[in-house]
């Protein structure tokens, strides 16, 4: 059990804001365990952080299955007896019509980003709530389209949509355990998937166009500032946008 560091979980810490959020809460000197679907990223993460000091604990998982993130939880608490945080990454999907997007396209993003973060959140908070000292903190990576959807993201939005209220609810449930729960809804962050936004975005109006887009590297700072906080003060939601992208106005 290390008794010196705060333990944090980051999923989809492989790739793009989790990964970012990862590196984050290590150079702030967390012990952060590293979950996702692909093993290779999480292994070279872990090196990475090694050759640095740091202590990342790469730990291959599918979110979507509840044996798996089971496993995951086991190994944090056989590993450290606790955690403290827990980060919930997302996944999207292909910008078409309804009637055009493959259903499995629909089960993939409603699996990953609404059952997936509940099956983290869920076990995050059984653990919280038993360790001693109880508590810790649950952020979900929202988004702006939770509140203002783009064309053709229906899938996206509806998981985003939960996402919202299931932070909600386990701030809620969480307040007699010292278990505070944050979202952040994020604004074209500039990653590997997100790069083709800045070539062209369908708009409302139907045209397509080019948009702003910020460092990623933002995210990852609200999400530090999030875990810095003591458990007495909460960042229920906050939105970490490009500022002249079109959200306010958007339609």
């Amino acid at each position: 059990m290390n008794a010196f560091r705060k333990i944090a979980l980051v999923t989809g810490a492989g790739s793009g804001v989790g990964r970012l959020s990862a590196i984050a809460l290590l150079e702030d000197g967390w012990t952060v365990v590293l979950a996702g679907r692909r093993a290779e990223p999480l292994q070279a993460l872990a090196v990475e952080a090694a050759a640095r000091g740091q202590h990342a604990v790469p730990v291959p998982t599918d979110v979507t299955d509840p044996a798996s993130v089971q496993a995951l939880f086991d190994t944090i608490e056989q590993e450290f007896g606790r955690l403290d945080l827990l980060f919930n990454a997302g996944v999207n999907a292909p910008a078409v019509p309804m009637d055009e997007l493959p259903l499995d396209a629909w089960f993939n993003v409603i699996n990953t980003n609404v059952t997936g973060v509940y099956l983290c959140a869920r076990a995050a908070f059984g653990l919280m709530r038993r360790q001693s000292p109880q508590g810790g903190r649950i952020i979900n990576n929202g988004s702006i389209s939770a509140h203002t959807p783009r064309p053709c993201t229906a899938p996206y939005t509806t998981s985003k949509h939960a996402v919202t209220n299931l932070i909600k609810a386990l701030a809620l449930d969480g307040r007699p355990f010292n278990i505070v729960a944050d979202q952040i809804d994020i604004g074209n962050a500039l990653t590997e998937l997100s790069e083709r936004m800045t070539r062209g975005v369908l708009q409302a109006n139907g045209r397509t166009a080019p948009e702003p887009m910020m460092d990623a590297t933002h995210v990852a700072n609200a999400v530090r500032h999030m875990a810095s906080l003591p458990l007495e003060a909460n960042v229920l939601t906050m939105t970490v946008m490009a500022s002249a992208m079109p959200f306010v106005g958007r339609g």
